[in-house]
């Protein structure tokens, strides 16, 4: 069996990983955007290009009879790389660009939500000039989200309060999207705590993966610039400390009537990774967004944690079967930490050198990195991550920590994460939310 892999970070990395678990020992072949020597390691062969154009990479696909193709990152979804492969007879996991919507397009995955009366979307309205912006940010007030329509890496969301502190600084960010040529949508802002869940999708069928909760800001205490994800934990019993079950499944209905809508809308099944982020709120779950594939670091949690036969999942995935698949994750606690450059997400540096160590992380996933002349070097983004298992989340996130401590190079991490006194946060300010409501 044959299976290529796109894409050349940590979450493609823990997708290498898992797919080598497999009993079915398959051959891997990866098509990156850089070389990384985590992933190589694993693959029969490895060749950088540029992953989201399709005539380069189907001139390199040729005739190589790839049984399954996964997509783990989001910009070859947006340029149709999936609908190339589908076309070429390879069964891919990760939706055609019509579908990927979902996560190119903000102002798509509202409307969507809005026309097939699916709950937990806040008021929102779409903008492709400034004309209207201010009426509305005057109707919203204080709670408002100005969220980029296109992908701009994790990074074109900014939040009333967090990013913004009044209508002049919202314009001001408006102006500067619509200078990228970016049209945009604001929302009104929803007051909780995120979350994510995510399943497998094969179309009319779904299996879900436990709840993780990401870290989107540089700086312990939640302070400083929003990031790709500095790091995550999920609990032992597939939750979160701060979520009821309620919550869970709340998540999990949405994301199935997700895919209905999808399915009635376009007529065909959505295969791959539906990722919804959450925010748990007074009076339910809210949606704050969908992805289109596997979130970084979320899913270096989840995958770690996978004991199922990655293979066989690709294998219920495209034949829409997840409803008779038995899909197991470890019974433990996860907690992973990213180590990222110094002046990281704003004035990274680069080309630094990065020593591992004897390192005893449960899993270890390379990033942003490179190999020149035998030395890993960080290349300005982020660089490790490091996932810890435990009983218990003081466990995991103890493991976590001491892991990423012997990391040597020019980085830094958050040391917060997944440690009881944060978590004791969530858990407080939720309590607070829900005797307010």
């Amino acid at each position: 069996m044959k299976i290529l892999l796109i894409g050349s970070g940590a979450r493609e990395h823990a997708l290498a990983a898992a797919i080598n678990r497999s009993p079915q020992k398959p051959d891997l072949y990866v098509y990156a955007s850089s070389m990384n020597p985590g992933i190589a390691d694993i693959a029969v062969d490895l060749v950088t290009g540029d992953i989201t154009d399709g005539d380069t990479l189907m001139a390199w696909v040729g005739r190589r009879k790839f049984d399954y193709a996964v997509i783990g990152p989001e910009a070859p979804l947006e340029t149709g790389v999936a609908d190339r492969l589908w076309q070429a007879g390879i069964p891919v996991i990760g939706p055609t660009k019509d579908l990927a919507q979902l996560e190119t397009s903000k102002l798509f995955t509202r409307e969507l939500l809005v026309k097939h009366d699916i709950g937990g979307c806040p008021r929102f309205k779409s903008f492709d000039s400034i004309t209207g912006v201010k009426e509305f940010l005057e109707e919203l007030g204080d709670l408002y989200v100005v969220k980029a329509n296109g992908l701009m890496g994790g990074k074109g969301v900014k939040v009333a309060g967090d990013h913004l502190h009044s209508h002049a600084e919202a314009i001001e960010y408006c102006e500067s999207l619509l200078e990228q040529k970016a049209t945009f949508v604001i929302e009104e802002k929803m007051i909780g705590l995120e979350f994510s869940v995510m399943s497998f999708c094969g179309g009319k069928t779904l299996a879900h993966m436990p709840a993780v909760q990401d870290h989107k800001r540089a700086f312990e205490g939640e302070e400083g610039p929003n990031t790709g994800g500095m790091g995550s934990y999920s609990d032992v019993d597939h939750g979160l400390p701060f979520l009821s079950a309620t919550d869970i499944l709340e998540a999990q209905q949405l994301n199935e009537a997700v895919a209905k809508a999808l399915m009635a809308d376009f007529g065909k099944g959505y295969k791959g990774i539906i990722y919804g982020g959450f925010m748990a709120t007074a009076d339910g779950v809210k949606i704050v967004e969908y992805n289109a594939r596997f979130g970084d670091p979320e899913c270096l949690n989840l995958l770690t944690l996978l004991e199922t036969d990655m293979v066989e999942i690709f294998q219920t995935i495209t034949a829409d079967e997840l409803d008779t698949a038995e899909i197991r994750f470890s019974p433990k606690a996860s907690v992973c930490k990213y180590a990222v450059p110094k002046g990281y997400p704003d004035k990274p540096l680069k080309g630094f050198p990065i020593e591992l160590g004897e390192n005893q992380a449960d899993a270890l996933y390379l990033g942003a990195v490179d190999l020149k002349e035998g030395q890993l070097v960080g290349t300005g983004s982020r660089t490790v991550a490091v996932v810890g298992l435990g009983d218990t989340l003081p466990e995991a996130e103890e493991i976590a920590e001491t892991a990423i401590n012997q990391i040597k190079g020019d980085l830094f991490h958050r040391k917060d994460i997944g440690t009881q006194a944060l978590i004791g946060t969530r858990i407080n300010t939720m309590r607070v939310l829900r005797k307010s409501h």
